[in-house]
C-alpha cells in the first residue's frame, strides 16, 4: 500500500501500520500504480491521481462531497483507458467484504476510545490534531 498524505504525522502513522511507501499529495508516486483511491474532498488532486495510475487503471473518489476538479489534460489524465469513477453508497456486505480483505493484510488501525461524555474533548483532539488514527464515540460503555 502506497500513502499520500498532506502532514508527516498521518504519514508516520500510516508507516506505523504498514504502509510500504509514503509521502505528500503533489509527490511524485515511486511507479505506475494499478489503482488509486482519493479519499480527501480536494478536486485539485485528481490529475495527479490519474497521472499516478498505468493505462488500464482506476482512480476512484471516496469522498461524500468534493471541491470541483479542475479540467483534466485528456493525453495525460485519460487517455489509453484510464477510469475516473466514484463511490455514491455501500453495503453491509461491501463493509463485510472489505473487513475480511482488511484482516488478510497486515495493516492494524489505531483507535482512540471517548466516552460519549467527553465528545467536546475528542472533537478538540481532532481539531488539534492531537488524534492519532481514529476516533471512536462509545455510547454505552457495557456495550463493548
Amino acid at each position: 500500500m502506497f500513502v499520500a498524505t498532506r502532514g508527516e504525522e498521518h504519514r508516520a502513522l500510516a508507516r506505523r501500520l504498514g504502509a510500504a511507501w509514503t509521502a505528500g499529495v503533489t509527490d511524485p508516486m515511486p511507479g505506475l500504480l494499478d489503482s488509486a483511491i482519493v479519499f480527501a474532498p480536494v478536486g485539485e488532486i485528481v490529475p495527479a491521481a490519474l497521472r499516478a495510475v498505468r493505462p488500464g487503471g482506476t482512480v476512484a473518489l471516496a469522498g461524500i462531497h468534493m471541491t470541483p476538479i479542475p479540467p483534466l489534460d485528456y493525453t495525460e489524465c485519460l487517455f489509453h483507458e484510464k477510469t475516473l469513477t466514484s463511490v455514491a453508497a455501500n453495503t453491509r456486505d461491501d463493509g463485510e467484504a472489505l473487513l475480511r480483505e482488511a484482516a488478510a493484510v497486515p495493516v492494524r488501525p489505531e483507535a482512540t476510545v471517548f466516552l460519549l461524555e467527553a465528545a467536546n474533548e475528542a472533537l478538540a483532539e481532532l481539531r488539534d490534531g492531537r488524534l492519532s488514527g481514529s476516533g471512536v464515540l462509545l455510547v454505552d460503555p457495557r456495550a463493548d
